[in-house]
Formats: structure tokens, C-alpha cells, sequence
């Protein structure tokens, strides 16, 4: 019994390494490009696809897959998701017509921001983030307004696992981003002044439990040749006060 339950734990995580292999702009994928992606062998990864295939997790087109619809209907029925979009979107339409620039609201899951929805604007920059998408959390807003209303556990896990350089202005010494942490905490504010991506900046804040610690964080971000953060920085920080109020006067706090 033992070992059925070994094989099948194992199983189970070749499946998640699968599925886990695809980005959020990918489309169509081969077996030997995720054979490559995962490390898995190809005739593995073949077994794996089709059985997903044949649940309605991937859908084939020609000797390729791409992730399936059911994944996304399946996603949209996790409560931490659910509970918080549903709560926030109110107050993110509000903040982007106030500030005609693109909202975000996300999630911290390990090392990394997960974005739950976000609300462009016309005109605005291409922005690397995407709904179900991943960003390392210490080149971001959201990420920075998470962390600084996170645990001491969380915040020294991400500072181990070491700090990414994903534009020339990325933070990536480690006292530099405890010194920002410390400044959201007072201020309620986080910045990514070009640390995502070149010409993006970003304003974001905590969207808190009634504990303290962050469920979550809303964000404007926009050009940095025109996005003024002085006057975004405050709408963004009402905003996510208001959504945090609401969530727990309504007692529906997602649990991170």
C-alpha cells in the first residue's frame, strides 16, 4: 500500500511539473519542448498529455497541447480568488477611472505575485504581468505591499531565495528592499520605479485582514514619462483601505 501511495504521490507531481511547464503566453506546445521545460522524459510527458487530454485539462490541436478551458473553470472556483475579485472589483473600476491608468490586484504565493485580474487602460504600457500570471514579489508593487504586511517568516524565505534582476533597476541587495519594506509599513505605500520592466512604474497597497497581515494588494501602473505618483500613490491607498474595510465588515477574509 505503501508504495501505490508512493507511486501515485509521484505521479501526481510529474503531472503538477506539466502543467505547472506553461506561461501565461504561450500557446500550443509540443511534447519534446516540454519534455525540455520540465525535465521529464518525453515519453512521459506524452502519457501525461494525453490523459490530461482526455479530461479536459489540455486540449489538442494537431500533435500539440494548450491548457484547457476546465483548468480556467476550475480556477475561477478557488475561494481566495473568488472571494477576494469579486470584492475588489468595484474599487478597481472606481481607481482606474480615477486615475485612467491599469489596475492590478494580486496574490502572494511563495516567492512570487499571482495576479487575480487586472484592468488595463488604453494607451497603457505592455505591462509583464497577466491574470494567472507570475512575477517575482520583490520586483513589484503588489509584491513590495504584500511582503511589508507579511510574516518575518515570509519575508526572510524570499530574501534566501535571493533577489532576481529582471530590469537594470531591479532591487537586488537584500538590506536595499528591507529598507522599502520598512517605509511601506509606515507610509502604506510601495513603488516599482522601473524595476519590472523599463518606462513602467507602479504605486500599490496592502489590502489587509483584520489581523494586520496582507490578503492581498491593489496597483496602478503606467508610464513613467507620465504617470504622476504623487497623485496615483493616495487614490491607490484609499482604495485598498476601503476594499480591506469592506471584506472584513462582510467577515469574508480569504486565507493566504
Amino acid at each position: 500500500m505503501s508504495t501505490q501511495v508512493t507511486n501515485e504521490g509521484s505521479f501526481l507531481r510529474r503531472v503538477a511539473t506539466v502543467l505547472s511547464a506553461f506561461r501565461a503566453d504561450d500557446g500550443d506546445l509540443g511534447a519534446s519542448e516540454l519534455a525540455r521545460r520540465t525535465g521529464l522524459p518525453k515519453s512521459t510527458v506524452h502519457r501525461i498529455t494525453f490523459d490530461l487530454a482526455e479530461a479536459g485539462l489540455l486540449e489538442r490541436h494537431g500533435g500539440q497541447v494548450r491548457l484547457g478551458l476546465r483548468l480556467f473553470e476550475i480556477g475561477q472556483r478557488v475561494p481566495r480568488q473568488r472571494v477576494l475579485r469579486d470584492a475588489a472589483l468595484p474599487y478597481m473600476t472606481d481607481l482606474r477611472e480615477a486615475t485612467r491608468q491599469t489596475v492590478h490586484l494580486a496574490v502572494l504565493e511563495g516567492h512570487e505575485v499571482v495576479y487575480v485580474e487586472i484592468l488595463p487602460t488604453p494607451g497603457g504600457p505592455a505591462l509583464p504581468s497577466r491574470v494567472g500570471g507570475r512575477l517575482p514579489a520583490p520586483v513589484t508593487g503588489v509584491g513590495k505591499a504584500i511582503l511589508a504586511f507579511s510574516p518575518a517568516e515570509t519575508v526572510r524565505a524570499v530574501l534566501q531565495q535571493g533577489l532576481p534582476r529582471i530590469s537594470e533597476r531591479s532591487v537586488i541587495a537584500p538590506g536595499v528592499l528591507t529598507r522599502q519594506l520598512d517605509r511601506v509599513r509606515a507610509e502604506g505605500v510601495a513603488f516599482d520605479r522601473e524595476e519590472s520592466g523599463a518606462g513602467i512604474v507602479c504605486a500599490a497597497s496592502p489590502v489587509l485582514a483584520p489581523d494586520g497581515t496582507a490578503m492581498g494588494a491593489l496597483s496602478v501602473s503606467g508610464w513613467s514619462s507620465t504617470m504622476q505618483m504623487a497623485r496615483v500613490a493616495p487614490a491607490v491607498r484609499t482604495a485598498a483601505l476601503a476594499l480591506s474595510r469592506a471584506l472584513g465588515a462582510q467577515g469574508e477574509t480569504p486565507q493566504t
